[in-house]
């Protein structure tokens, strides 16, 4: 499966794409926000066998993506979109620093809300970030996506509870911006 953008493929991971991927999961710096991270090797390694696995998954509930320059076939971040409730599917994403600001993020978030209406046929897309992750909030923002709430202590990770602010998107709001 690849999704093309003005600027970026977003395809399938495979194991070939390794190194770059634990370039960016690695890094304190782009974890600091997330609920993983920063990865050892092996857990890079156990997360890309864990997508390749989940390509054969029928129905397919994840889609984890690497997200590729066109211009020059580098690897500069992943995305991806999960299913876990008919009709509904939150989307993420996360870039080497090296890329950040260049509107690469918002581009990928725009391709999968596009992929979940129109390829997977949902109703719903949302996202949570860190009330501290202005990035994130601004990314989703531009995808379209509005900011439905500030949930706090909900998610427990790297040892202390943790507030998000939850961004969605619906069916017809998506369908009326085009």
């Amino acid at each position: 499966m690849i999704i093309e953008t003005q600027r970026l493929i977003i395809r399938e991971l495979t194991s070939e794409d390794c190194a770059a991927v634990h370039g960016y999961a690695s890094d304190p710096r782009v974890v600091k926000h997330m609920m993983w991270g920063p990865n050892t090797e092996e857990e890079t390694i156990n997360y890309l066998h864990l997508t390749i696995s989940q390509q054969h998954q029928e129905p397919r509930k994840a889609f984890e993506f690497a997200v590729v320059l066109k211009e020059t076939h580098q690897l500069i971040g992943g995305c991806g979109i999960h299913t876990p409730e008919q009709g509904q599917g939150e989307i993420g994403y996360c870039f080497n620093s090296r890329y950040w600001g260049q509107g690469f993020a918002a581009e990928a978030a725009c391709a999968l809300i596009s992929f979940g209406f129109r390829q997977l046929a949902l109703h719903r897309i949302y996202a949570t970030c860190r009330p501290e992750n202005t990035g994130s909030a601004k990314v989703l923002q531009k995808a379209g996506m509005r900011y439905e709430g500030h949930l706090r202590g909900h998610k427990w990770y790297k040892g202390s509870w943790h507030d998000s602010y939850q961004y969605s998107i619906l069916e017809e709001e998506y369908v009326s911006s085009k």
